[in-house]
């Protein structure tokens, strides 16, 4: 063996050689050969300091997803998983041998056995797996308007909503809640009511999002907002000792990346908020792989970053590890791409000047190495390999290794549909999670805030007939004397026959009356 080799293999050894468990990720290249003695190893205690795994389409990512996944299992770690196209669930059966996956294992020194592991399979439509749902106040102002491509000014109205229901302890679970809250808010009494203290929304920002919510609803997926919403703890599953793969099917709604990517997110802010303090742990209580991560980053607003860094930069204290998938390392906004220290970087293309801008990018992550050129080795991997660089135990970065990966043992596909049913239907969780529930919230408390207010002008609107109508029946009818008129005029005739009289006594006694008032015939 070379003196090339023989310090390659040491290297390796030194860098990647945990005292405690791990996941063994394949062995070192140098100079196109396969050394099986350069075993490169993830370990299990530095999963939770997150993780990137990225490259060119077809270059063996989602099968990168695979054995990482298969490997926290047998660890006991559970893992939840987006299945973009489906193809995961094959994870459930057995893998078969073929003259490709026994080359592999010839060269890594490993001997392969195919092994299934428990999954449990989810979807938002329902249709695919157990519903999952979240209520609308869990995913918050800023992710619902990242869901519904709100621009800044609606965004602001939609926290507007938010902080009045929380004020006066109106759940908004549902898009019913949040509809019967923007109509009642932007117009009527409500509009007045938050006039002084939360400002006005206009009807034009009102309609806009109004529309917004219908075309989530028109495309089936109003049901993935309400209760019964997930309850995290149904991710931290074993049998049998391995920890449970839970599968979000998304195949069905692949047309609606936002809002997939975000519901993820909040799965994770979920978590975050209901996971207690960890510390340092052997191993992560639950590993999260976000496929397709540049979808999340796509145009997001500025507040949207802050709060998927903040997540992502506090949650490994609370024993999650959070490993992103994606094409490009230049997919992930800098300051979470600084939080991930374990990557697996697949080939690169570079066939186009921006292709070429990103290559030299991702270069500069990586530590130097005395034994590739970075730039000339991301171009020239094979299916199946990739640039390797995780923390160790003690939290530094480790070699840089161009690595064979280790082949999953499970199915590399789907399983079939007939068996993905019987799966689905057997699981407890399909049943726990099939109905909805429709609790008091903030639909049925406005709606009865508006009867009684409308009850209550119906009252105020009747006796104010009523009053109308008495005053209508006290008006003289044509030819008659009003009251008024009646009183006045036996009041004048009753002082007329006063008069009358004095006159009469002054004639016959000869003394001239006096008048009270002076008298009505003026002596």
């Amino acid at each position: 063996m070379s003196d090339k080799k023989s310090l390659f293999i040491e290297k390796i050894k030194t860098s990647y050689a945990p005292t405690g468990a791990s996941i063994y990720l394949g062995a070192g290249i140098l100079d196109g050969e396969v050394l099986a003695a350069a075993e490169v190893n993830l370990p299990l205690r530095m999963m939770n300091r997150h993780g990137l795994i990225a490259g060119a389409t077809g270059t063996g990512k989602t099968r990168t997803l695979q054995l990482l996944a298969e490997q926290l299992s047998d660890a006991g770690v559970p893992v939840f998983m987006l299945d973009v196209k489906g193809d995961l669930s094959g994870l459930y059966q057995a893998g078969t041998t073929n003259p490709k996956i026994e080359d592999r294992a010839k060269q890594l020194d490993k001997p392969f056995t195919p092994t299934g592991f428990p999954i449990e399979l989810y979807s938002l439509s329902g249709k695919t797996g157990a519903q999952m749902r979240a209520t609308v106040t869990e995913f918050g102002p800023v992710l619902l308007a990242k869901i519904l491509e709100l621009n800044d000014t609606q965004t602001g109205v939609l926290a507007v909503i938010f902080k009045y229901a929380d004020d006066n302890k109106m759940p908004i679970v549902d898009l019913n809640d949040l509809k019967k809250l923007l109509g009642y808010l932007s117009e009527g009494a409500g509009a007045i009511e938050i006039k002084s203290s939360y400002g006005s929304i206009s009807t034009a920002t009102s309609s806009t999002i109004l529309r917004k919510i219908v075309a989530i609803e028109q495309q089936g997926l109003g049901g993935m907002f309400g209760e019964t919403s997930y309850d995290i703890n149904d991710l931290i599953n074993r049998i049998d000792g391995k920890g449970v793969i839970s599968l979000l099917n998304i195949a069905d709604v692949q047309n609606q990346p936002v809002l997939y990517s975000t519901f993820l997110l909040s799965l994770l802010a979920e978590i975050y908020q209901a996971m207690p303090e960890a510390g340092d742990l052997d191993k992560p209580k639950l590993v999260f792989f976000f496929d397709e991560a540049h979808l999340l980053f796509n145009d997001a607003p500025k507040a949207f970053l802050e709060q998927v860094n903040t997540i992502i930069r506090l949650i490994r204290s609370k024993g999650i590890g959070v490993f992103f998938c994606t094409q490009s390392p230049m997919d992930i906004p800098e300051t979470v791409l600084a939080q991930l220290g374990n990557r697996v970087q697949h080939a690169l293309r570079a066939f186009t000047p921006n292709d070429v801008d990103a290559l030299k990018k991702t270069v500069n992550t990586y530590p130097k190495s005395e034994f590739y050129e970075i730039d000339k080795m991301l171009t020239a991997l094979g299916t199946g390999q990739a640039l390797v660089t995780v923390l160790n135990e003690k939290g530094i970065p480790t070699e840089v290794a161009a690595t064979m990966l280790t082949p999953p043992r499970a199915v590399m596909g789907p399983m079939a549909a007939i068996d993905c049913e019987k799966l689905m239907q057997s699981s407890p969780l399909f049943t726990k999670y099939q109905k909805s529930i429709d609790p008091v919230s903030a639909f049925e408390m406005l709606t009865d805030r508006i009867n009684e207010k409308m009850a209550e002008d119906n009252e105020i609107k009747a006796a104010a007939e009523e009053e109308q109508k008495r005053v209508e029946e006290s008006k003289p009818k044509p030819g008659e004397k009003s009251i008024v008129e009646q009183v006045m005029g036996a009041t004048i005739t009753r002082q007329i026959g006063k008069e009358i009289v004095r006159g009469l006594f002054g004639m016959l006694t000869g003394k001239k009356p006096r008048s009270r008032s002076g008298g009505i015939f003026g002596f």
